[in-house]
């Protein structure tokens, strides 16, 4: 077997006598563990956490969306493996060795979420995990706000459940570990508690949720549009208006956190005495330190907006300057995880919410944010199309709905009437010009009402919970109190932001 000569390797970067006293390395040590969602951003950085700090985990069964596992195993390794995350491994271990630890401990799934037994198949194989999973890890999600109502329920909501049952018929399985998102809280202000959802709780006490009932509206929407033979572009824009009326009639600001918030009332309602961890991430960014500064991939709130104000395209934004943005790096909420997994494995009937983010201990504010990334692309610009460095300028600043809806009056929608005003008195005139801009203002303002909830945010995560879990890590882990880190006070945001952060997000636009 090659776990013996892979073992040995990977010590050369962790000393072996600390390796055995860390108990999260410890508690990995043989477990078999089910990751849902691999191809995403935080579970390929999960993933890669595991493999590189403990090789004699037993075994990684990775599920991902595919035609079947050969199709599933190509898309591990384009997609996963062969990413730039998993370079110090590479390096570590070498190529021909790194295949060799792949090919033994973990097995790419063709997996749904969405459907019964995780859409597998195979009798023999279900049956096999079944037997030998401990740990079951569900990250996988829709994140589109505007999702398509009936994919919303299937994913977010329903698929945690089928998770849960997918576990309950694991006859070792020790723990599920649930990744949902802290933003489940609405737009709250002031701090916000890591409690559980009651089921068919609302954010705005009007009436009680009825998750069936939701399902069944779900069904009778798509049945009538179906049956008016509407297109597929009419039928997904209507699924995703249902699933924004229904969230904001509940008090949820968008389809993603409402559907998310279902998915936990699904899984503290039936969770009978499995061990549930529901991890609340805040917005993700680059990693912080692991595997090495910097890595990134796809563009999330903020980051878009970072990117655009680079390139010279945003002039304005709508945000509160002092209010404050609540970003943790994926390796913390990975370490996150780890540990959580460690600690609670095992511990029958208990569930317990982690906020894992920084806006209590260690807040940045959208101003702060807007300061550095000025500073970072003053120092640092892009260069245009033509070759020359884009300069970029502070821009504009809106920290309210209506002052951003009377500067776009002013700046894009009056000039825009006078090209309407034009296209109507000289119909021979190519109107194209004032659709293509027309198009681009309802975008814009589209993107804006999405994004608002968390701009405009005025709520603190509460971490009582995930700072007694790092205390517990420190207690564990004392040697090895870095590699597990996700302790927000350790970053410094000004070097964080113009040294790791923008940099990272950068090379990975610069790269697509």
């Amino acid at each position: 077997m090659v776990q013996n000569n892979l073992s040995h390797l990977v010590i050369h970067f962790i000393d072996i006598s600390v390796f055995m006293e860390s108990n999260c390395i410890q508690f990995l040590q043989n477990k078999t563990i089910l990751v849902t969602g691999v191809p995403g951003f935080l579970a390929k950085v999960f993933v890669e956490k595991i493999l590189r700090i403990q090789p004699n985990v037993k075994k990684l069964f990775l599920f991902l969306r595919a035609a079947d596992n050969e199709s599933a195993m190509q898309r591990f390794h384009s997609e996963v493996l062969e990413k730039d995350l998993f370079r110090v491994l590479r390096n570590a271990l070498g190529d021909e060795n790194l295949e060799a630890l792949v090919s033994e401990k973990v097995v790419p799934i063709a997996g749904d979420i969405s459907v019964d037994n995780l859409g597998v198949k195979d009798s023999n194989l279900l049956q096999h995990m079944w037997n030998e999973i401990d740990i079951i890890v569900n990250v996988a999600a829709t994140t589109n706000f505007d999702e398509r109502y009936d994919v919303g329920l299937s994913i977010n909501t329903f698929g945690p459940l089928n998770v849960l049952n997918f576990a309950k018929k694991c006859v070792k399985g020790q723990l599920v570990l649930h990744v949902s998102t802290a933003y489940v809280c609405g737009e709250k202000s002031g701090l916000l508690q890591e409690k559980t959802f009651h089921m068919g709780e609302t954010l705005n006490g009007h009436g009680k949720l009825v998750i069936e009932t939701e399902v069944e509206l779900m069904k009778q929407k798509l049945k009538e549009l179906q049956k008016q033979d509407c297109s597929e572009e009419e039928i997904s824009q209507s699924m995703k208006d249902l699933g924004m009326s229904r969230a904001k009639l509940h008090g949820w600001p968008n389809t993603y956190v409402f559907t998310k918030s279902m998915g936990e009332m699904l899984l503290g309602n039936h969770r009978e005495n499995l061990p549930i961890v529901i991890i609340r991430p805040t917005m993700i960014t680059s990693t912080f330190s692991e595997p090495f500064p910097g890595w990134i991939e796809g563009l999330r709130t903020i980051d878009s907006v970072i990117v655009a104000y680079g390139k010279g395209r945003l002039k304005c934004f709508l945000a509160d300057p002092n209010s404050v943005l609540d970003l943790i790096p994926v390796d913390m909420v990975a370490n996150a995880m780890v540990t959580a997994v460690a600690i609670h494995a095992g511990k029958l009937g208990s569930q317990t919410v982690y906020h894992v983010g920084s806006s209590c201990k260690n807040p940045i504010t959208f101003e702060q944010i807007h300061d550095l990334a000025a500073r970072y692309f003053t120092k640092n610009p892009l260069v245009g199309r033509d070759g020359s460095s884009i300069i970029v300028s502070k821009g504009t600043i809106l920290s309210t709905m209506a002052q951003f809806s009377f500067y776009m009056t002013l700046r894009y929608k009056l000039p825009l009437q006078m090209l309407r005003l034009i296209y109507v008195i000289y119909p021979w005139w190519d109107g194209n010009k004032y659709k293509d801009i027309d198009r681009k203002i309802k975008l814009a303002m589209r993107l804006v009402d999405l994004y608002r909830p968390y701009v405009l945010f005025k709520g603190l995560f509460d971490d009582t919970n995930t700072e007694i879990l790092r205390l517990k890590r420190k207690e564990i882990n004392k040697e090895l109190y870095d590699l597990f880190d996700f302790d927000p006070k350790s970053i410094d945001w000004d070097d964080y932001m113009t040294t790791i952060h923008i940099p990272g997000l950068i090379t990975y636009v610069l790269k697509k």
